[in-house]
């Protein structure tokens, strides 16, 4: 376990630029298992799944290179080959579902190990994904330890409605697509950012998809993929993270972002604190007016509110960043989860900084900020932003705090420490048991 050390109290200034996303990597390393042909990918993130999911490729037999310095991959799958009775996929990690399409389209079976997880945001249900698989011709064979899908043949084409926008589901769907043969419609598709880029690599790879950034997709099978070179954007956590610290700390913080047509919902939300957003030149940056202010409603009689949910909402993952902020800022405001259950119930650790949040049920919390705020040792649940909003804080507060079992960080953040030390920032990463 990885604990943070956070000398707190510095106001954080300076320009930063932003990993790509892993939410955008990871299901395009899944989908370069579609090609036979060769892939370069720019920007790739040197994080703990995609480690795994590059040794993956080796074990398989297909030819990796990669300079986690200038974030270059090279990977071709052109002598890649698959057993599903013995070749097993990595375990604890959510987006290794997304493999499977690859290895059912090109070698006609699969695997889903029994502990596919990832963070701790409740439920993760594997069905909607068996579902999909399913509907383009998979067999599925419950196994002791997991389970085996087998495709006679070539996947089949065919029209789906989703019961929610799921973003691996709707990555899934649109990879069993990419080869299938036919035409397949995909009704309440996910539209999040990462998803988008996602669809822009295979068409870049050949895939013939229609209506991305919709709820609606429309993808027509083609016979094979061809390879190519592809760039990451700038990961949108990342960018709302460092804004967000730069705000929270009295600072002032730039960060790169060449895709601010993404961000007035999320602008708004920051302005709710207090906080305006200015983009500028391909950099966005921060900018408060003394301390940090909840700005209160015209209905006075209800709280300000920060709703998130599947996108064009404010996103989930982006919810604990603004409870840091609603810690720190004077007044009161809801936060309300859509989607995870027993995502809110770390309001314990908030109360070890002096903070006061209340939680009101497993989907909604009342932070009541502006309270005095001291250093503190807290536990991070095994949630990526949880951990950061905890960082956050602790960054706000003149002295010592330590922030225990902060290891979900380097999963989706290569450097971050690293990154927020050239803001001013005195963190360090110790070792604890």
């Amino acid at each position: 376990m990885s604990n943070l050390i956070v000398h707190g109290g510095t106001p954080l200034a300076g320009r930063i630029i932003p990993s790509a996303n892993k939410n955008a990597v990871l299901p395009i390393l899944c989908a370069t298992l579609l090609t036979a042909e060769p892939v370069r990918l720019r920007g790739v993130t040197e994080i703990t799944d995609v480690k795994k999911i590059l040794e993956v490729f080796r074990n398989l037999g297909s030819s990796v290179e990669i300079d986690y310095a200038t974030g270059v991959l090279d990977v071709h799958h052109r002598a890649t080959c698959f057993d599903a009775a013995k070749d097993r996929l990595p375990e604890e990690m959510r987006s290794s579902i997304m493999l499977v399409p690859g290895l059912m389209a090109r070698f006609g079976a699969a695997r889903i190990e029994d502990d596919v997880t990832g963070c701790t945001l409740g439920v993760r249900e594997i069905d909607p994904h068996v579902e999909v698989f399913q509907r383009f011709g998979a067999a599925v064979e419950r196994h002791s330890d997991g389970l085996v899908l087998k495709v006679d043949g070539q996947l089949q084409a065919n029209d789906h409605w989703t019961d929610y926008a799921s973003v691996t589901t709707t990555e899934n769907f649109v990879l069993c697509a990419a080869l299938a043969n036919g035409r397949s419609t995909l009704m309440n598709a996910a539209s999040e950012p990462h998803v988008q880029e996602f669809c822009a690599f295979l068409q870049m790879l050949g895939a013939k998809i229609e209506g991305q950034g919709t709820s609606k997709l429309t993808i027509h099978g083609v016979e094979r993929l061809g390879g190519g070179e592809f760039t990451f954007a700038e990961d949108f956590h990342e960018i709302v993270t460092f804004l967000a610290l730069g705000a929270i700390t009295g600072g002032q913080v730039e960060v790169r972002n060449s895709v601010p047509e993404q961000f007035p919902l999320i602008d708004r939300t920051f302005a709710k604190f207090g906080v305006q957003i200015i983009h500028e030149n391909g950099w966005s940056r921060s900018v408060t007016h003394g301390p940090l202010k909840v700005k209160e409603p015209f209905t006075r009689n209800i709280l300000q509110k920060v709703e998130a949910a599947p996108w064009p909402y404010l996103p989930v993952d982006l919810l604990p960043i603004f409870v840091a902020l609603g810690v720190r800022a004077e007044g009161s405001v809801m936060f309300w989860n859509k989607i995870y259950d027993g995502a809110m119930g770390w309001t314990s650790e908030l109360s070890k900084f002096g903070g006061h949040a209340f939680l009101s049920d497993p989907h909604r919390m009342v932070t009541f900020g502006g309270k005095p705020l001291h250093a503190a040792e807290v536990e991070s649940p095994y949630i990526i932003r949880v951990a950061i909003a905890l960082l956050m804080v602790a960054a706000s507060i003149p002295g010592r705090s330590v922030i225990r079992n902060a290891t979900p960080i380097r999963r989706a953040h290569p450097r971050f420490v690293e990154n927020i030390c050239g803001l001013g920032a005195r963190i360090e990463w110790v070792e604890g048991d």
